[in-house]
């Protein structure tokens, strides 16, 4: 009789245990599925403005016998671009220089070397001025060359306001779609804490 009962208590913990064991996988499945929203909601997120590289000259490079006053023209440099001299190493070299020494082809003074004897140099654009760049050794007066104008980004567009007659509430697109994904990992943090104090501590209804 005692066998009995101590077999049934035995049956009833493990059904329990089972019970407990699905709620905490179905709670899991759930946590996962919110995660989930939260993050492809993230993705659909509007991309901060990053910084652009500009291979000067493109496909030409740094070379002579190239107008990069027409290539520059129609481009927009804005502040933290970067741009990428490509030449050859054994004869050009990239200098800055001040307007006048531009204009004139000097490479007496340059106000920075930034020849590295790769042939590939990179120049941060971290000052919204007037750069001026040219390569010593005379090939200045045979078309290398270029000045560059960096102003700052423009400002990221606005939201529509609502039409006229109803309340004005101007927000933008990203923050419209984060109140969402706040509340989503809110509940995913929720039900994570919940599950962890069922499996861990064992915790009431769970």
């Amino acid at each position: 009789m005692k066998s009995k009962t101590v077999l049934l208590l035995l049956l009833k913990r493990l059904a329990s245990e089972s019970t407990a064991e699905r709620r905490g996988m179905e709670r899991m499945k759930r946590v996962l599925v919110m995660l989930f929203v939260a993050f492809t909601v993230l993705v659909m997120l509007p991309e901060e403005a990053s910084a652009t590289r500009w291979t000067i000259g493109g496909n030409m490079g740094w070379n002579t016998n190239f107008n990069y006053t027409t290539w520059a023209k129609d481009k927009h440099f804005y502040k933290d671009d970067w741009l990428f001299f490509v030449y050859d190493r054994n004869q050009q070299n990239v200098l800055e220089v001040n307007k006048t020494d531009y204009e004139s082809c000097n490479s007496d003074h340059p106000l920075h070397n930034w020849t590295t004897g790769a042939g590939r140099d990179v120049v941060p654009l971290n000052v919204t001025r007037n750069y001026y760049f040219i390569s010593g050794k005379g090939f200045c007066y045979g078309g290398m060359k270029i000045a560059v104008h960096v102003e700052n980004p423009p400002p990221p567009p606005k939201a529509a306001p609502i039409k006229a007659g109803a309340t004005t509430i101007v927000s933008s697109r990203s923050q419209i779609i984060l109140l969402p994904v706040v509340f989503a990992i809110g509940s995913a943090w929720d039900a994570f804490v919940h599950f962890c104090n069922c499996c861990f501590l064992g915790g009431v209804n769970c």
